[in-house]
């Protein structure tokens, strides 16, 4: 550990971390005169390598915000259409994967996570023992809408108070139990063929807010929220979005251990994430042994 490393930690446990955030997101929300909105945007887009020439829109976001969480040109993420297989819900960056132990933890770089706690309920934990779970991280230089990684109807979404530690390598390695301390959505969306999958948005410092479709609020109310009725998604549909930085957990209940597709590293929203594990007519299973990559 380095000793910048180690200082900007420190220095991060003593920031004003929640204050910081809601006056980011205030600061990203109002709009700017055109010619100070379009300098900071190029040089944001020039610092961390976006790629405006995917974006539905290239110029003229009346905020940050607006830019930030920018849409991309239709057709510029190919959807894996597979019904076994679960996608990335985001661009991003694959840090961890792997099964959720019969107590229902998931680890994530060598840490042990209680689903219950990333859930939010010891009873919605339980049902993933046995199923898998995965990281996406999403950094600056990334698309920040979330989408559907499977088909099916989302019911349920529970929003929890937490903290706002970054999500990145020096909160991730400084900070214990990262996660579950931070402030999270969880997206509850029920299939057919893999069960219930559930996106944990996971905010971090300077994450102004968290929005989720279907949920008509400017930022997610803590608490737990029915769609009735269900809101159906097809796979690649939006489903929520960070106003600002952050991560998605993704917790698969049907899906077998050893038949993920993707590998640590960069990802698309849209690319085969986990393949569910079939059983052929003579008794072996099948699952998958590779898949696109960007």
């Amino acid at each position: 550990m380095s000793a910048l490393t180690f200082a900007t930690a420190q220095l991060l446990r003593v920031l004003p971390r929640a204050g910081m955030s809601r006056a980011m997101g205030r600061l990203a929300d109002r709009p700017w005169p055109a010619p100070i909105n379009r300098a900071i945007i190029r040089l944001y887009a020039r610092v961390y390598d976006v790629a405006l020439d995917e974006c539905a829109q290239t110029d003229g976001w009346e905020s940050f915000d607006a830019f930030f969480t920018r849409a991309l040109k239709a057709g510029v993420r190919p959807i894996d259409g597979d019904p076994n297989v679960a996608v990335s819900p985001a661009d991003g960056r694959v840090d961890s994967f792997g099964r959720i132990e019969e107590g229902s933890t998931f680890t994530v770089k060598g840490r042990p996570y209680r689903v219950e706690e990333l859930v939010g309920s010891r009873e919605e934990a339980a049902r993933y023992a046995g199923g898998a779970g995965c990281v996406v991280y999403l950094s600056p230089r990334d698309y920040h809408r979330v989408h559907a990684p499977v088909d099916g109807d989302v019911r349920h979404v529970r929003s929890m108070p937490g903290d706002y530690f970054p999500v990145n390598a020096i909160g991730m390695r400084h900070v214990p139990d990262l996660f579950v301390r931070n402030r999270r959505v969880a997206i509850a969306i029920d299939t057919t063929t893999l069960g219930r999958v559930t996106l944990v948005m996971v905010a971090a410092i300077v994450v102004g807010r968290i929005t989720v479709s279907g949920v008509e609020a400017r930022d997610v109310p803590i608490g737990e929220i029915t769609l009735d009725p269900p809101r159906k998604v097809r796979k690649g549909d939006e489903v929520g979005m960070f106003h600002l930085g952050s991560t998605v957990v993704v917790l698969i209940e049907k899906a077998a251990f050893g038949a993920w597709v993707a590998t640590d590293g960069p990802v698309q929203y849209g690319q085969p994430l986990s393949r569910r594990a079939t059983r052929h007519a003579n008794g072996t299973n099948g699952g998958a042994s590779g898949g696109a990559r960007a």
